[in-house]
């Protein structure tokens, strides 16, 4: 049986201040409560929410050694120097890497090359093989994108090699930065910039946009790289406010209207092309394709290209030419269904292994470990086995020789400090609070896993091992008018810091088809009507839960709390529910 979630309404603003701000946007009273919850409490903040501009972005060069970075990319270009661009093997690395080597392809600059390092051989960063083979190479510089922040000793060594770097990162640095040319990280204590939630592709980003403007290159020919940020922006799960707002509103447009060859072919595969593209879309559907290359292992490849996966999904990217886009298209698909099946396989493993220990289930915390499984799926099955256990989970793997994983975090406890406060077991480890990668011994397995369960017994608090739900009011369901909806569009992009609301109805009853769909029948949807309004249906679809079939079908009242979509089927856009919980109402 599925965790029981609790659901817990937002403060919801002062009826006057709603009420007045309703009347000077011309939006409904729950529309005005929406923006005062997300501290827009006024005409002109809600005008400059609505109504995102490109000149609200920051100046690149606020900030730190911006100035440095741009002056050697320079040197680099005039000189014909070769540049390597280096990025890590996740979507934001991959879209960073190919934003970045685009733009220098676009102004005329050859002498290029890019570098993803092999999750398997070579892990998380900046490696020796990727220097070396830049050396090789006769490359003078490389830019690190999405990582580098902490590799002191990789950028000191490729300093004694010849090479300069340039860091463009969004990760927390260490007390100790990097002897780079130049390390943009607007986490820097040091660093002034405005927003430091960038993603590691925004800050590749802001780069160009240095270079562009010291060298009078119009902000318009930097537009056809936004399709790429805002992928970057979507998947990396980084806030959507201020900048990353403005980026992202602009490049779902770009999305949209005119992608890339890449990114077409990708939008093709996932039967996209005539739909009105979202977060969401990039999240489920987008991301995952572009992520799951870097997982998976390449049994071949060119013996001047590194040797990734990773590697696949940026000449994916840079790719202009629609036919090879397409092929390109097809590897990255494939990856992904592999992928897929894997994902699938050893989450019912470790699902096996946690019900054939009745003990792992008193506790408040997994760690699972099995060497035989593949090191790029592990931190997607500890996401799977918060879904059904919800608690702080490790899983854990073999390769080279050591056990490495990933731990995901539920909301409210912080993941890194449990797994910092095991860093003497541990040969390197990195993350946030929600989300870490960590390797260590074969021979400490078991004492990390003792010490993690303990530590996470003591510090967490009973009711984050709850599910909640976050409501942000109320709605009759005759109030979900189209108007309604139009104007709910207008919030858009939805992400952290903005999400997409949650309404509750209540005493709804099925009218007409409630059905179990998806290959194994694990959603329900729904044709839904609210009793104390009669007069409207809304279609529903509950992914993964199929639990309150046999009730629903009855005709028995539920509860609901959903968000509000648009589906379009044949050319036609209706309204639909996605419904986060039901609740059903007994006594009835």
């Amino acid at each position: 049986m599925p965790i029981e979630k609790r659901w817990v309404v937002k403060p919801q603003g002062d009826p006057a201040a709603v009420a007045a701000l309703a009347a000077a946007l011309k939006i409904p009273p729950m529309l005005a409560n929406l923006l005062i919850q997300r501290g827009i409490d006024s005409v002109e903040r809600a005008n400059k929410f609505f109504e995102p501009r490109l000149s609200d972005l920051h100046d690149p060069f606020l900030m730190k050694d911006m100035e440095r970075a741009v002056e050697r990319v320079e040197r680099a270009v005039r000189d014909g120097e070769r540049i390597m661009v280096y990025g890590d093997y996740d979507v934001d690395g991959c879209t960073a890497v190919a934003l970045v080597y685009r733009f220098l392809r676009h102004i005329g600059h050859r002498n290029l090359s890019f570098y993803i390092p092999d999750r398997y051989s070579e892990g998380y960063g900046i490696s020796v093989k990727g220097i070396d083979h830049a050396v090789r190479k006769g490359t003078g510089l490389i830019i690190a994108l999405d990582c580098g922040i902490k590799a002191v000793e990789k950028v000191a060594y490729a300093k004694q090699k010849g090479v300069d770097f340039i860091i463009c990162d969004h990760h927390l640095p260490a007390d100790e930065i990097p002897d780079a040319v130049a390390v943009l990280d607007p986490k820097r204590v040091d660093c002034s910039y405005p927003f430091d939630e960038l993603s590691g592709c925004g800050v590749g980003f802001k780069l160009v946009e240095a270079y562009a403007r010291r060298n009078g290159i119009p902000f318009a020919e930097l537009e056809p790289l936004l399709d790429l940020l805002v992928v970057s922006i979507a998947s990396d799960i980084v806030p959507l406010v201020d900048e990353n707002r403005v980026l992202a509103h602009y490049g779902l447009i770009r999305l949209n209207r005119q992608p890339s060859k890449g990114l077409l072919s990708i939008i093709k595969i996932c039967g996209l092309e005539k739909h009105n593209i979202t977060v969401d879309d990039i999240v489920f559907k987008i991301g995952p394709r572009i992520n799951a290359a870097g997982r998976m292992r390449m049994d071949e490849h060119d013996e001047n290209a590194s040797p990734s996966g990773g590697h696949a999904a940026v000449e994916l990217l840079v790719e202009g030419n629609e036919t090879t886009a397409q092929e390109f298209g097809k590897v990255i698909d494939a990856y992904n269904r592999d992928r897929k099946s894997i994902d699938r396989s050893v989450t019912l493993e470790a699902h096996a292994y946690i019900e054939s220990n009745p003990g792992m289930k008193r506790l408040k915390s997994t760690v699972v470990y099995n060497p035989k499984w593949m090191k790029g799926i592990v931190g997607i099955v500890a996401s799977r086995l918060i879904e059904t256990y919800y608690r702080p989970t490790v899983v854990l793997t073999m390769s080279n020789g050591f056990v490495t994983g990933s731990a995901r975090s539920v909301p409210g406890f912080d993941l890194y400090q449990a797994v910092e406060s095991c860093a003497d077991l541990l040969e390197n480890f990195g993350g946030h609070m929600y989300a870490a990668g960590l390797t260590m011994r074969p021979e400490h397995v078991d004492e990390f896993t003792r010490r993690f369960n303990a530590y996470v017994e003591e510090h967490i608090d009973p009711s984050m091992l709850v599910p909640q739900v976050e409501v942000d009011g109320e709605l009759l369901f005759s109030e979900i008018t189209p108007a309604f909806r139009r104007e709910l569009n207008r919030f858009q992009p939805f992400g952290p810091g903005n999400p997409s609301p949650v309404f509750v109805t209540r005493d709804v009853v099925c009218h007409g088809e409630a059905r179990l769909v998806g290959a194994e029948h694990e959603h329900l949807r729904m044709d839904l009507m609210q009793r104390q309004k009669p007069n409207t249906t809304i279609q529903t679809i509950a992914f993964q839960q199929p639990t309150h079939y046999e009730w629903v079908r009855a005709g028995r009242p539920i509860d609901v709390c959903y968000q509000i979509v648009e589906n379009l089927y044949r050319g036609v856009v209706t309204t639909q529910l996605r419904i986060k919980d039901i609740k059903p109402v007994k006594g009835e």
